[in-house]
């Protein structure tokens, strides 16, 4: 594996206000979950936020809304924030994470600054339903060929720890490998007291054995550790880096902490490791 790593940083820009059931997700206004919530970060905050990720060496900063996907107002608030980050902030990849979105919708993003777009199949197919109802799978799925359709990189993955079989993870790596993304995001469920699934973390040893796996199914695609890493793995995440990972997401996440970026970089040194420049790199 490349010993250099990326580091991506997310920013929530708009929060808490979903109205689907996804039963692992604290964004869902039905579980009550004890977060924030807001419509619309004053862009001004989320630019800074952008600065500061670039200076902790991010080369690439996620504008994340809560809901099912993009309406009018979304899209053009997605499209001034992505716009303001580009005219503030150099050498940042921009992604965006706003649910279902259709082939125009997401020109309609690219042509304002966005340069990849984050939709996650989080399951398999057949495991789906048991984790939301609300809407379907095929939807998301849909939803990632709408994004290569647009011109965007892709970036999808998942979720482990829900209560799926071996054969659904399987079945998830297949169904993320058919897409080609440029990159994956994997996630290890955080559980919450409000939420409906069982409060249980998925053990380190399994967790590393997913990334290997991952790694033999996707081939050179990114793979980034995401949601989950500080639970899953504690103070030996460097080994997520030995089982196949090359990205990292640093600082916080949607609604959960995460370990401070300058602790991350000297875990990267020390493990002999180079943090990559731009997501260019290869």
């Amino acid at each position: 594996m490349s010993r250099k790593i990326f580091l991506c940083a997310i920013s929530n820009i708009s929060s808490g206000h979903c109205l689907e059931d996804c039963r692992f997700c604290t964004q869902s206004v039905r579980y009550g979950a004890d977060i924030s919530r807001y419509y619309h970060k004053p862009i001004e905050t989320i630019v800074e936020e952008a600065k500061r990720a670039r200076e902790r060496k991010a080369a690439g900063f996620c504008l994340v809304t809560a809901g099912r996907g993009i309406d009018e107002k979304t899209l053009r608030f997605v499209c001034e924030t992505a716009e303001a980050v580009k005219k503030e902030v150099a050498g940042l990849a921009l992604i965006a994470c706003n649910g279902t979105a259709s082939v125009e919708q997401l020109t309609i993003l690219k042509e304002h600054g966005i340069d990849s777009y984050n939709h996650n199949l989080e399951t398999s197919e057949t495991f789906y339903p048991q984790i939301c109802t609300t809407h379907s799978w095929k939807e998301r799925y849909e939803t990632c060929e709408n994004v290569k359709k647009a011109g965007l990189k892709l970036c999808t993955g998942g979720i482990f720890g829900l209560g799926e079989s071996m054969e659904d993870r399987l079945l998830l790596l297949e169904s993320i490998r058919s897409l080609d993304p440029a990159s994956v995001p994997i996630n290890f469920y955080h559980p919450n007291t409000a939420l409906p699934l069982e409060k249980k973390t998925v053990p380190a040893k399994e967790a590393l054995k997913m990334i290997r796996i991952a790694r033999e199914v996707l081939g050179e695609r990114r793979i980034m550790v995401a949601g989950g890493r500080e639970i899953t793995f504690g103070d030996e995440d460097y080994r997520i880096f030995e089982a196949g990972a090359d990205a990292i997401v640093i600082g916080d996440y949607l609604t959960t902490r995460g370990k401070e970026p300058t602790r991350d970089h000297r875990m990267l040194q020390a493990h002999g490791y180079e943090i990559a420049g731009s997501c260019h790199e290869q």
